[in-house]
């Protein structure tokens, strides 16, 4: 028996398992013959880009929903050792360490949150790059409005103003307005977003940050650029020079980075720690391994390279899974190519920003651009819930889909 193993079960992983079933499938190959086995350390999926929100209850699929149906093996472990020569995975279990012989592997392990070596950090922050990480935060704010007495313990600092970073500061406003009405002494609510860029939304345009920084006032976030921090404890943090800024809650929102498993590999990475892959998602140098999402640099239009985002992991696993099988049984690949690129940027309460293009045009904002973001956050997004075979494998055919279109105000509700 030939064996497909991805490596990580997030928007790239998940898919790169589905479209290598489903070329397997097109071709009469069981599971007797090739297997796909997926590795992750949870037993869920997780709507990573949806972890800003206040109900994260969705925002997880099982992987016996989606991967049950299809016949693919799902191991739960961490990975802890990548070894191309020998074609091995070593992965950490509950029953212990497991070696996986491979004869196509994807490295879909995604990204993770960069965290400097800024004293106090790690003690004294929380952050929303996982779903466990997003529900203790949540938590700690329930609990800060339930059983704290400080009228400033509702204050919180969200440090990064990129797109997770806006999105969480702008999110914030509602959801502490909630919890200070419960409170038997009002709290007063208020959210700092703060950057050491010298702008908010620093990549998103001149256009679109007019939009973010209007929304940002309306909902009464205060925004500090240029700043940089020197420490973190429970009531804040101290900027270099030592100015304080006070906060009961620090959230660090600030750069991502590929997962370093990466460095694991004999290939080229970016600055980021990316593994440069060809058109069809193949590691340059490393003909049986493929590798798609934040874990891979692909140029997808011949000029633009591939960024972190579900935007362009899903369409790079399905390709990336679809090829790993076509290799396999000598089939031909086929090469991904993406010519347009969104950004669809939910801004809380005041609305959202979509824009088209690597120059981020802007083509609608407010409720319209929410509309189109609750589309994508609560449907485009998902793989097929239904449980269905045939629905899950068509799901993952090597195509890319148009961009989302702009939903108006009808349909907005119920996310249609």
């Amino acid at each position: 028996m030939k064996r497909i193993v991805v490596l990580g079960g997030g928007f790239a992983g998940l898919w790169s398992a589905i479209g290598a079933a489903r070329k397997l499938d097109e071709h009469g190959i069981g599971q007797d013959a090739v297997r796909v086995t997926l590795v992750d350390q949870n037993d869920f999926h997780s709507i990573r880009v949806r972890n800003y929100e206040e109900e994260l209850d969705a925002t997880v699929v099982p992987f016996a929903q989606v991967l049950d149906p299809i016949g693919v093996e799902h191991l739960r472990g961490v990975v802890a050792g990548i070894d191309t020569e020998r074609r091995a995975v070593s992965v950490r279990t509950a029953a212990g360490v497991q070696e996986l012989r491979y004869d196509r592997l994807v490295h879909a392990l995604g990204s993770r949150l960069q965290r400097p070596s800024i004293p106090g950090l790690a003690e004294h922050s929380f952050d929303i790059d996982t779903y466990h990480g997003a529900k203790r935060l949540d938590a700690h704010l329930h609990a800060l409005a339930r059983d704290g007495r400080e009228p400033d313990r509702l204050r919180v600092l969200v440090v990064g103003a990129g797109l997770t970073g806006i999105e969480l500061a702008t999110e914030l406003p509602g959801r502490l307005a909630k919890m200070a009405a419960q409170a038997s002494d009002r709290p007063t609510p208020r959210v700092i977003l703060a950057d050491a860029s010298p702008l908010i939304g620093p990549d998103m345009g001149d256009e679109a940050r007019a939009v973010i920084v209007e929304a940002l006032a309306a909902l009464g976030v205060d925004t500090r650029t240029g700043v940089a921090i020197e420490s973190v404890d429970p009531r804040g943090v101290t900027l270099a020079g030592g100015e304080r800024m006070a906060a009961a809650t620090v959230v660090w929102c600030a750069g991502m980075r590929a997962n370093e498993l990466g460095e694991a590999f004999p290939a080229a990475r970016d600055r980021l720690g990316r593994l440069e892959v060809d058109e069809f998602m193949r590691v340059r140098g490393l003909p049986h391994v493929f590798a798609a999402g934040d874990a891979a640099r692909a140029v997808l239009d011949g000029e633009h390279a591939s960024v972190m985002s579900c935007q362009h992991g899903r369409p790079m696993g399905r390709y990336a899974g679809h090829n790993a099988a076509a290799d396999l049984i000598g089939q031909s690949m086929l090469p991904l190519r993406i010519d347009w690129y969104v950004t669809v940027l939910d801004l809380g309460g005041w609305g959202a920003v979509y824009t088209g293009g690597w120059d981020r045009r802007v083509i609608s904002t407010r409720e319209a651009a929410k509309a189109t973001k609750r589309t994508i956050n609560r449907l485009r997004i998902y793989p097929p819930l239904s449980g269905d075979r045939a629905e899950i494998l068509a799901a993952a055919a090597p195509q890319v889909q148009e961009p989302p279109e702009v939903r108006r105000l009808a349909g907005a509700a119920d996310g249609r």
